[in-house]
């Protein structure tokens, strides 16, 4: 095996962690400072933002353990037979990258993947020996999410809980039929009883003792997990509904999308569904609706035919342009149900709405100074001193949110 710098084993390492979902929705352009006069990337590697369990947006290391794995994924850049670059961190060698990294205030926490190495059990192992070290010996008392392995021993995983703020277990894909064609060597009922496990371990960890004495926290900011999206035919109602139960089922704090995208020495043919960053996108946009705004999942997904988001105008406004029978609102008068339908609000926007108007008449400036886009809003609501008379039905209302076509390049 090649023996690399930690230098060189970081810029492996954290270019292989980047297909670990941790934070919102990627979809957006490439940046890079070093193309012409500008300033600063968004393309690096290595840090990642999460958020806090009390809102703060943190920064964290964000690096696989190693990108060796035993298991054979078809729509995984570090399956075994892949030919990529392999690395691998020594349990010393994380933990020093982590202290050194947080003296130098460029973080905040680590977020540690690995690969399947050995075993899950040796590989677990070593991840917990790093969250180990990390909160005993050095007293590091910063944010650590650990991607856990769920064929690892459960007194494993039950101890990266007492360690670590975050544990996620990934789902993989949004079927079993589809693990079972792509990752036949991971077991999809297993995935759920270590889910199951955490969650129980989670609640367990918030009951008093007969003495009043409250037990260890165990992974205080919950657990998440992640989906690849794209890399089987599910359609976008399958992935949302596999999320809606997920959340219900292990009270799980977030679903990650993980837009599939072909990989380049790959035999395997993986269908594609393009562009894949616009489709995690709204899949992000839509989940959100289930969550905060009140919708049903049938609601978002009966607007196409295929069960498939609209590609190119957000999930609410395809909603809101297939029921203009209910629009426009006035916004003195209607439901806080209603009022998060209407495109552009978001849920701080209507509640000041609702605030405002037990003292006095909304007008249309004071929702734009109340954050609502009225862009977006306008074709879908009256206030003091507006009214969209037509253009509520006016033929071309998706064509003004809609992109403009473009010309493909030929090449």
């Amino acid at each position: 095996m090649v023996q690399y710098s930690t230098e060189k084993k970081l810029a492996i390492l954290s270019d292989a962690a980047k297909y670990d979902a941790s934070c919102a929705s990627s979809g957006s352009t490439k940046r890079d400072s070093r193309v012409g006069k500008s300033l600063g990337s968004n393309e690096g590697s290595g840090i990642c933002h999460a958020y806090a369990p009390d809102g703060r947006c943190i920064s964290l290391l964000k690096i696989l353990m190693t990108n060796f794995c035993i298991y054979d994924c078809t729509y995984c850049v570090n399956r075994v037979s892949s030919n990529v670059a392999r690395a691998r961190f020594s349990v010393d060698e994380v933990v020093k990258l982590t202290i050194d990294f947080y003296r130098r205030n460029y973080i905040e926490g680590l977020f540690l993947s690995s690969g399947v190495i050995r075993s899950p059990d040796a590989t677990m192992s070593d991840m917990v020996q790093i969250a180990r070290r990390l909160r005993k010996e050095e007293n590091f008392r910063g944010y650590i999410h650990l991607k856990t392995i769920p064929d690892a021993a459960p007194e494993l995983i039950a101890e990266a809980g007492l360690l670590a703020d975050r544990l996620s277990i990934n789902v993989e894909l949004p079927t079993d039929a589809a693990v079972a064609q792509h990752a036949p060597e991971k077991d999809p009922s297993q995935i759920r009883k270590a889910m199951a496990d955490v969650r129980l371990r989670k609640q367990e960890a918030k009951d008093r003792s007969f003495t009043g004495k409250r037990p260890p926290r165990f992974a205080p900011a919950g657990q998440s997990t992640q989906m690849i999206v794209g890399a089987d035919g599910s359609n976008d109602a399958t992935i949302l509904g596999q999320s809606t139960r997920l959340y219900s089922g292990y009270k799980l704090k977030r679903v990650y999308y993980s837009a599939f995208s072909p990989i380049p020495d790959s035999s395997a043919k993986l269908p594609l569904i393009s562009p894949p960053l616009q489709r995690e996108h709204r899949l992000y946009q839509a989940d959100w609706l289930l969550r905060f705004y009140g919708f049903e999942l049938g609601e978002i997904t009966s607007v196409t035919p295929d069960g498939n988001l609209d590609l190119e105008i957000d999930p609410k406004l395809a909603w809101a342009l297939q029921h203009r029978e209910l629009f426009p609102l006035d916004v003195n008068r209607a439901s806080r149900e209603m009022l998060l339908r209407v495109p552009g609000f978001g849920t701080k926007t209507v509640g000041r709405i609702l605030s405002t108007r037990r003292h006095r008449h909304v007008r249309y400036e004071d929702i734009t100074r109340m954050g609502g886009s009225m862009k977006k809003a306008r074709a879908f609501v009256t206030a003091g001193g507006w009214t969209p008379g037509a253009l509520t039905d006016s033929a071309d209302l998706r064509a003004r949110f809609a992109p403009p076509p473009e010309q493909l390049s030929l090449l």
